[in-house]
């Protein structure tokens, strides 16, 4: 880990794009060939991708890596009511938007976490941009709550937690650090040096703090109309789709095999299987996260 932190994102220009409606974007890019954009989870930011992304560009792709709005550096626009200033529709348009701009008409998505979210409205909202998808820890919104048990509701409480008003703000930001257990034994390490001060600089900013829950508002509320809209009209991912899981998490414990799931959302499943390690795969197995995405992003 050490060696490859000493040279964090290498070759990479990182900038900020307009993407239209007063958005911004804080991304980084490298690279020459296929075109794949990597959308982080929360409460991380693009440079979670630190140690997967070189990996990706040696291969022979052009690798980009947003902040999505709302999170570390990228714009925090005002909310609405129905909180759709933070709609997985609204950050699927500036990935695509962004995508435009630096010249990509057409590009493969790979989503963790709340990424994963993004990165399937991007795919259902404009199948014509989107050639591969690879969602990581995650199955469709409405697929989570329809199967909301009790196991589900105490593993996953915070879904439920930050999605009420003024309470979840209050309880992060009276101590960001200890709320996200940010710091203790090797994880600076763990996370390597750099990704862990970008981390810690999102979760200490209350403006990031605030917008990282409009994502969740958002979540239980519009996109959840949005994905039953979906199923109701019977629409589907009809890129090729990879599925992938950390093995040390809950997902397969709560809710079986994901890709039994993920079979009547997409019309080309290429499987996926379990990656070895914790949640935050990016950063704990990033050779076998590569080593697993690559083929797939090359077939």
């Amino acid at each position: 880990m050490p060696d490859r932190d000493r040279r964090f994102f290498a070759g990479f220009t990182e900038r900020r794009v307009a993407v239209g409606n007063d958005v911004v974007l804080r991304v980084r890019t490298g690279g020459q060939g296929p075109p794949v954009v990597l959308l982080h989870g929360h409460p991380r930011t693009h440079t979670t991708w630190h140690r997967v992304a070189p990996l990706l560009v040696a291969a022979g792709h052009t690798v980009v890596c947003p902040d999505l709005r709302g999170y570390g550096m990228s714009s925090k626009p005002a909310t609405t009511d129905d909180h759709a200033p933070y709609s997985k529709r609204a950050l699927a348009g500036d990935v695509v938007a962004l995508m435009r701009l630096l010249g990509h008409e057409r590009f493969a998505v790979v989503g963790h976490d709340r990424g994963s979210y993004v990165a399937l409205r991007t795919a259902l909202d404009h199948p014509a941009a989107v050639s591969h998808l690879a969602v990581l820890d995650c199955i469709p919104i409405v697929e989570h709550l329809d199967r909301a048990d009790a196991r589900f509701a105490t593993a996953w409480f915070h879904w439920f937690f930050f999605a009420q008003p003024r309470l979840p703000e209050q309880a992060i930001l009276a101590d960001p650090v200890a709320w996200y257990r940010a710091t203790g034994s090797g994880r600076a390490q763990a996370m390597g040096e750099e990704n862990h001060a970008d981390f810690m600089t999102a979760i200490r900013d209350p403006a990031t703090v605030r917008a990282m829950l409009e994502d969740y508002r958002a979540g239980l509320g519009v996109d959840r109309a949005a994905e039953e809209d979906d199923r109701r009209a019977g629409r589907r991912v009809t890129c090729p789709t990879l599925v992938l899981w950390s093995a040390r998490d809950d997902l397969v414990e709560l809710h079986g095999d994901p890709r039994a799931i993920w079979t009547q959302w997409t019309t080309d499943l290429r499987g996926g299987g379990p990656i070895d390690s914790g949640h935050h795969m990016a950063e704990e197995a990033p050779e076998e996260l590569a080593a697993t995405l690559l083929p797939f992003l090359d077939g």
